[in-house]
């Protein structure tokens, strides 16, 4: 049986749904914005809002006994498409050389520049 769960430290949720369910090996996170769960602001630059975005995810999987390592699969939504290669550069330094299958895509986001929702695989027990 699937386990949602909502992770203490991470940022609000912003509507119905879970910061992450656990199933079958693998955590589903998701989509993260960039709002900082310790202030409840976000910064106003690109550069800062894909960092915090991806240090959100981070958090959520490390809530469920993971880290971003461990990732397979990242969806990235992008307000705008054509910054493409600053969010590439900032997202390397986040999975340290190692490349999960990916897709980028441009998205009409409401109020943010950055979303990203990621699968992780779970440490064997």
């Amino acid at each position: 049986m699937p386990d949602a769960m909502n992770i203490e430290g991470a940022a609000p949720l912003g509507g119905h749904y879970s910061h992450v369910v656990v199933a079958n090996g693998f955590a589903f996170v998701s989509g993260q914005g960039p709002v900082d769960p310790a202030t409840g602001k976000m910064p106003d630059d690109f550069a800062g809002q894909v960092k915090q975005t991806l240090a959100n995810l981070q958090t959520i999987l490390k809530g469920v006994g993971t880290d971003i390592s461990h990732a397979v699969k990242v969806n990235a939504y992008l307000a705008d498409v054509t910054r493409f290669g600053e969010y590439n550069e900032i997202y390397k330094t986040f999975f340290n050389g190692r490349a999960p299958a990916r897709t980028t895509v441009g998205a009409q986001l409401i109020g943010i520049q950055v979303e990203i929702d990621c699968i992780a695989a779970l440490p064997a027990k």
